[in-house]
């Protein structure tokens, strides 16, 4: 056991032992230290993702009794989890001076969140799997209802409502496949069904469990709680909301796709279907949204409907596309909550018409917040348009039965870009009125600039980064 520790699980345990000392500290120092604790989550973190160097990769290594797996796929995702958690740390600032006395707590709630999405990537059991879902989530609900007032609690517990009903979901699948198989482990199902004819109780076990899985992506038919939780959250809550969660259940979702669920077209076309009805709903609902909040919720629940649709259309070149589209999306929008974490910082409200003039002076912030928001809609010279072009090409080689679905994503992408130019064009309007001069934090401005100069740099030179994903695929 204590060889698999170092093996497999010494970043975990870093986060492990910084999550103790968060707690500690916050029983035992003066409320007046509270800066402290954003400083020891950040340190935390760094030295975590230093220490996913001494992971095992080459070959897969597979540690406690089966239960848990690390190899290139797995360190790829544990990188970007730690790399989004490293940058909603530093967007914290402003939230944790609200409650100084439990600053401590909310970064350890922030660092098990991202200790419970780091375990859901690496399992290769359900055991494993539902504990590290409810680890990431049961954080996940405090963290949402941190910011004063009562939409956050309101969304917390919408947010609770809908993790129990998708557990429930996730669990009667599991059972399904458990009687079906007599194994809770990814490689003996597997195994097992390469032996065996696939029937449609297994495809319908591979549906449920599916269905309770991606709950966590704001998809139908757990759409309907995303808009009150982004409208009655702080946006640092929101940028972790849009990253980590998403990244977390993408990379176990492509494992469970390549491995247990395989042999599924069932599967396959249903995951297919909720993707399109999601797309198509949160296109059209965002259309008559004038919060940005509410605009990026349904910005949230499409990209997640798109990734998911080529997920579900497995092979190597798919698997690749959806991984690299994933990269790009956390790191614009990590950007679009950056700027919005500043706007809130100046107290500006989320309604479209309270940004407009904002440009004229504030030239450099709303530059870099408009090439992530024309990134998203996919744009040329930004990340979101090479992304969207590779993940159109996925479905494209798919085969013919795939092609309504592309017609329909494409048609989709248009309408969409209404609602994203919505968001950037009050700003740029001309008036004789003097728009106000935006206060920005350090920590503000750095994630704000550094994701969106990645967004450009990836838009125009995407090669280098495109075959890393075709690599990370081909070793799933």
């Amino acid at each position: 056991m204590l060889n698999d520790f170092f093996n497999i699980f010494l970043p975990q345990g870093c986060l492990i032992l910084f999550i103790f000392v968060q707690l500690i500290l916050g029983m035992f120092l003066s409320p007046r230290f509270y800066k402290y604790s954003r400083f020891i989550s950040i340190f935390g973190i760094s030295i975590s993702a230093i220490l996913l160097s001494t992971v095992q990769t080459e070959p897969q290594y597979f540690g406690f009794r089966n239960a848990v797996m690390s190899d290139s796929y797995t360190l790829l995702f544990h990188f970007l989890i730690l790399l989004c958690g490293f940058f909603v740390v530093l967007l914290t600032k402003n939230l944790i001076k609200t409650f100084k006395q439990n600053a401590y707590t909310f970064q350890a709630l922030i660092l098990t969140a991202l200790l419970g999405g780091m375990s859901i990537v690496s399992s290769n059991d359900f055991l494993t799997l539902l504990i590290s879902i409810e680890l990431m989530a049961f954080p996940t609900y405090f963290i949402i209802a941190s910011s004063k007032g009562y939409y956050s609690k309101e969304a917390s517990f919408k947010y609770l409502i809908t993790s129990a009903v998708s557990t429930g979901i996730f669990l009667f699948g599991v059972s399904y496949l458990y009687g079906i198989t007599s194994s809770f482990n990814f490689s003996e199902i597997y195994e097992t069904m390469l032996e065996s004819e696939p029937s449609l109780l297994y495809s319908f076990a591979g549906i449920m469990i599916v269905l309770g899985i991606i709950s966590k992506l704001s998809v139908f038919p757990f759409a309907n709680w995303v808009i009150d939780v982004y409208k009655g959250s702080e946006t640092s809550v929101l940028a972790f909301l849009s990253t980590i969660p998403k990244i977390a259940v993408f990379g176990i979702l492509c494992r469970l796709l390549v491995f247990p669920l395989s042999y599924s077209f069932e599967l396959s076309f249903a995951i297919a279907i909720i993707a399109l009805i999601t797309a198509l709903w949160a296109n059209t609902y965002a259309i008559r949204e004038r919060n940005v909040k509410a605009i990026l919720a349904c910005s949230t629940s499409a990209n997640a409907s798109y990734m998911l649709l080529v997920a579900s259309l497995v092979s190597v070149y798919n698997l690749s596309t959806v991984i690299f589209y994933l990269l790009c999306y956390v790191i614009m929008n990590l950007a679009v909550f950056g700027f919005l974490n500043i706007t809130e910082y100046n107290k500006i409200g989320f309604d479209i018409d309270d940004f407009k003039y904002l440009f004229h002076t504030n030239h450099g912030l709303c530059l870099a917040y408009s090439l992530c928001i024309i990134g998203l809609a996919g744009f040329p010279i930004t990340s979101g348009f090479v992304s969207k072009i590779y993940l159109f090409s996925a479905i494209a080689n798919s085969g013919l039965i795939f092609l309504p679905f592309l017609l329909a994503l494409l048609l989709l992408t248009v309408v969409a870009l209404f609602y994203y130019l919505k968001l950037i064009m009050p700003m740029f309007e001309k008036s004789d009125l003097s728009a106000k001069v935006l206060e920005a934090l350090y920590s503000q401005k750095f994630v704000l600039f550094i994701t969106a100069i990645v967004t450009v740099i990836i838009g125009i030179y995407p090669e280098k980064l495109i075959e890393l994903c075709r690599f990370i695929a081909y070793n799933i």
